[in-house]
């Protein structure tokens, strides 16, 4: 027997070695009954140390078992609490499934990490396999049964695994079998991690990935000089890189930046990139570069400065553009502004030279129409023909008269302004119109209670309203009694004016981008010189407003003139 405790076995001995001695004297003494029956007594008392001996022999075995059994208790209890902190030390949710039983047990990770309460969490696969994506579930488990089919060493796969509140996030799941000795896979342990914020991560960096390859503006990224690289050196360029330098990545890649700063055409501009790169600073311009085979091109270069998680800067992007068409482009542009602005001034100052010329000769025939008038005419038709050229020279007088307004508002496109009472501009314009307001007899309706008065250039202001109102005058419709109705209102800090009249109306539809064009004429009037409108968009901008016509044939025209109120 092992682990005999010897210090139990001596009382027994002593026993057995009297009753020996005993029965010895006895049996040779005494040949009587008593002597038998003091045998078997001895016997019996032989038997009960045996089975004594083996009682404690039993008692003695147990003392080792419990022992045996509170070291290995003892050691359990150590390893279940290295268990406890590796798995949290690791942030892994651990689970065990009993193949055989199909029971699922899952570590405190399922509560802390995914959110599920204790009672919640379900102890079969069915449970697992509900939780992780549709569109997952299939793949995983095809990987999963395969994996214990064939008794690998190990499996891991990545899938969508939902939370208590209902999202899903991508885990890393890896699994170990356990076979029993007939070599049987009796159970499988796993680790699931939860790497929704490394896998968001890649996504987003494969999109930004995409967006450089993809990008056709030149991206290049370079490694600030340190103990390694003494200079600043090129560790990426984007696929449009070669495209626009020439340069093929292999040619630039690991090699210092100053390869390509230094083809810049202008020395100050390399020096003021060097100057910003030194200082870590993000910076703007534009510059002329030469490409591989020497062919100057226009580019637009941005660096900005890269810092790692410490705030130390360790790298620089440029994003480059080649704008050499764009360039070429603004200089036809600004050669197109030269010669318009020359022409603008050669056209301007002819029109001053015509009408002074004009205005001498022209003043010479008013004169003279004038001394015609106390001459006593009988000749019906030679009246005619003076009436004739009376009215002619009369247009002629007002055409160069618009055309010196038009000149003196584009020469000098910001006026003064001040403050003039709304109805007394109206007066002055009705008693130069009185003629053919009396002819018409239209009813005009005044609506300017609210806005008073305004402050705007008042000649400009009279000669807008004049204008309006005459070509009301003139093209009303003969077949109803004209109206004409002007109102003023005032929103927020904006002033609206609102001239309105139920005559001949316009066809927006085909004249709505000429309605306040130079020489533009809407209707057959022999009295119109298409000059009107046109002064009057001039005026009102000139005056820091705006204008807009609404008009339908035959219903009549609203003007919608604002002002900011200041």
């Amino acid at each position: 027997m092992k682990n005999v405790n010897y210090k139990n076995l001596i009382p027994f001995f002593l026993i057995v070695l009297s009753l020996v001695f005993g029965g010895i004297i006895v049996v040779t003494t005494f040949n009587t009954f008593k002597t038998q029956l003091t045998i078997c007594l001895l016997f019996g008392i032989f038997i009960a140390g045996l089975i004594t001996y083996f009682v404690a022999e039993k008692i003695n075995q147990s003392e080792s078992y419990i022992a045996q059994f509170k070291d290995e208790f003892s050691e359990l209890a150590v390893s279940n609490e290295r268990f406890e902190i590796v798995s949290k030390a690791t942030s892994d949710t651990i689970w065990d499934w009993d193949i055989t039983t199909n029971s699922f047990i899952w570590n405190k990770g399922i509560q802390d990490v995914f959110g599920y309460n204790k009672e919640e969490v379900g102890d079969n696969l069915q449970w697992w396999f509900d939780k992780i994506h549709p569109e997952d579930s299939l793949k995983m488990s095809v990987k999963l049964y395969s994996y214990i089919a064939q008794k690998s060493e190990k499996w891991q796969d990545e899938y969508r695994f939902m939370a208590a509140d209902g999202t899903y996030r991508f885990v890393f799941d890896r699994g170990f079998l356990v076979k029993d000795e007939k070599d049987n896979v009796i159970r499988m342990i796993g680790a699931v991690q939860d790497v929704t914020k490394s896998k968001t991560e890649e996504q987003r960096l494969q999109l930004l990935g995409t967006v450089i390859t993809q990008n056709r503006e030149t991206v290049i990224i370079a490694e600030l000089a340190n103990a390694d690289y003494p200079e600043d050196r090129i560790v990426y360029v984007n696929p449009a890189f070669e495209t626009m330098t020439g340069y093929s990545q292999e040619e630039v890649i690991g090699k210092p930046a100053n390869i390509l700063i230094n083809r810049l055409k202008s020395k100050r501009d390399i020096k003021l990139i060097s100057d910003a790169l030194k200082k870590k600073e993000a910076f703007k311009m534009e510059t002329l570069n030469k490409r591989k085979n020497n062919e100057e091109y226009w580019v637009n270069l941005t660096f900005i400065p890269i810092t790692n998680k410490d705030n130390q800067n360790t790298h620089w992007i440029s994003i480059q553009r080649d704008i050499t068409e764009e360039k070429g482009k603004e200089k036809e542009r600004e050669q197109l502004i030269k010669e318009l602005t020359l022409n603008n001034a050669d056209l301007k100052q002819f029109s001053y030279i015509t009408s002074h010329n004009l205005r001498a000769p022209l003043s010479n025939l008013r004169g003279l129409l004038a001394l015609l008038e106390d001459i006593e005419i009988k000749d019906e038709e030679l009246k005619e023909i003076i009436n004739g050229f009376e009215r002619s020279t009369q247009q002629l007088n007002e055409t160069i008269n618009d055309l010196v307004n038009v000149i003196i508002i584009k020469d000098k496109p910001s006026i003064e302004r001040e403050p003039i009472v709304v109805r007394e501009v109206f007066e002055n314009v009705f008693n130069q119109l009185g003629f053919l307001i009396n002819n018409l007899n239209p009813i005009i309706k005044l609506d300017i209670d609210k806005v008073p008065t305004l402050q705007v250039n008042k000649s400009y202001f009279e000669s807008i309203l004049l204008n309006l109102t005459t070509n009301a005058l003139r093209y009303h419709e003969p077949s109803r009694q004209l109206n004409i109705s002007f109102t003023a209102k005032n929103k927020g800090n904006t002033i609206y004016l609102y001239f309105k009249d139920n005559g001949l109306g316009i066809d927006l539809k085909r004249h709505k981008d000429k309605i306040f064009g130079l020489y533009q004429r809407f209707h057959d009037n022999p009295d119109s010189k298409g000059l009107g409108l046109y002064l009057v968009k001039s005026q009102v901008e000139s005056m820091g407003g705006t204008i807009t016509v609404d008009s339908e044939v035959g219903i009549g025209t609203t003007f919608t003139i604002t002002f900011k109120n200041e």
